[in-house]
């Protein structure tokens, strides 16, 4: 098969996912306004989710990482999470919100742990770059914010669903394009050198989950409020939506230099990168809200998510053997970012309820601990497996 259509085949689902998560993301907290929840309560959605999440996330992972079937497990959650997304459109209250996002939040999350965990192997297996696959789910990420943005401004908040759905509805389908190459696999991840009990017994994937989970996770003020902040200073939601658009625009300059990066800096030299500009961006927003600051801001998180994220899928492909690459995907989407994120959106919802825009500066401490983890975990780990004798 040849080499451009096997990378369309990977990179199909996760543009369709990131072109839902660009709507949901940047006017989510919009749309949860328009129903009539205050910022605690807008916190509590956030945080409920996510503590959903990192249950699912572990259960599935496992369960996955057993079956060996990979592909099979996503095209059931994206089922599943089409047919919930439409539950939103019924909720009027918060309790109602709040139920339907326990369940949304068993189903979402792990999706994604377990595509990456294909795109990981798939990349070390097929000798593609794994951060030029992700440019399309960045791509698509622009469009559904773009998107999304125009229709908020021209036809009120009610349409963040319904560009939503847009994404998801499309799945299925192109989850059917994933290579099921994890089935050779099949009998070698029922006997994987390692479970998750191992995993969380080396201080080295602890140390890790806790420096790149810190840093997804000082995003909680940005995703759950940025949006209002910038509305209350009169930013319109055309403009927002374009600011939203450009962090992922420069994110992805980065993931096209993600080779020349990470064979410079390594794995833990892009966590550290992303963690560095993760603390001056929250700086930053803590105490402006001048468009051309916004802009200068908005572009760190080229660092501060992309940065990160690929330093965090380069330690696993390092770190874990194939076969064990979607349970510790699992593992780290569960523990070291939903299970971090649960904590810190529900701080999110307090600090902001009691300092507004200062709030940021709570999310630069949040990086700050992950730095210090991230200073201890190069003191420890110099880059060979922590589990398992060899990688398959």
């Amino acid at each position: 098969m040849a080499r451009w259509l096997i990378g369309v085949r990977l990179s199909g689902y996760g543009a369709a996912y990131f072109f839902a998560a660009g709507a949901l993301m940047s006017y989510w907290p919009v749309w949860l306004r328009d129903r009539g929840l205050s910022d605690s309560q807008i916190g509590t959605v956030f945080m409920s989710r996510q503590l959903v999440s990192v249950l699912s996330t572990l259960a599935i992972g496992w369960a996955a990482h057993r079956l060996g079937n990979v592909r099979g497990v996503i095209l059931v959650l994206a089922g599943v999470a089409t047919f919930l997304m439409t539950g939103y459109q019924f909720t009027t209250t918060f309790l109602a919100i709040l139920l339907v996002s326990f369940v949304w939040g068993g189903v979402w999350a792990p999706t994604m742990a377990l595509y990456d965990g294909i795109l990981v192997n798939e990349t070390r297996a097929r000798g593609f770059n794994y951060g030029s696959l992700r440019v399309w789910s960045s791509v698509a990420f622009i469009l559904g914010t773009v998107i999304c943005g125009i229709a908020v401004d021209r036809n009120g908040p009610s349409w963040v669903l319904y560009v939503g759905l847009a994404g998801i509805v499309m799945l299925v389908p192109l989850g059917l394009l994933l290579p099921a190459a994890e089935a050779q696999h099949r009998e070698a991840g029922k006997r994987a050198p390692f479970g998750i009990p191992d995993l969380l017994t080396s201080r080295p994937f602890l140390l890790f989950m806790l420096a790149a989970g810190c840093c997804q996770a000082s995003h909680a003020v940005l995703y759950s409020f940025g949006t209002l902040t910038w509305r209350a200073a009169g930013l319109s939601d055309v403009v927002i939506s374009l600011l939203w658009a450009e962090s992922v625009a420069v994110e992805i300059l980065l993931m096209l230099g993600s080779g020349w990066l990470l064979a410079r800096l390594g794995a833990t030299g892009l966590i550290g990168l992303g963690l560095a500009c993760a603390m001056v961006r929250w700086l930053g927003m803590a105490f402006t809200t001048e468009l051309w600051a916004l802009v200068l801001l908005q572009a760190l998180h080229a660092g501060s998510f992309a940065a990160c994220h690929l330093g965090a899928m380069a330690f696993i492909q390092r770190a874990l053997p194939a076969t064990g690459a979607a349970l510790g995907q699992s593992v780290y989407y569960a523990l070291g970012t939903g299970a971090t994120q649960a904590v810190i959106f529900q701080l999110a919802g307090v600090l902001y309820t009691a300092y507004g825009q200062k709030a940021f500066l709570g999310m630069f401490v949040v990086a700050a601990i992950g730095m210090a983890a991230l200073v201890a975990l190069v003191r420890i780990w110099k880059g060979s497996l922590l589990v398992g004798a060899q990688p398959a």
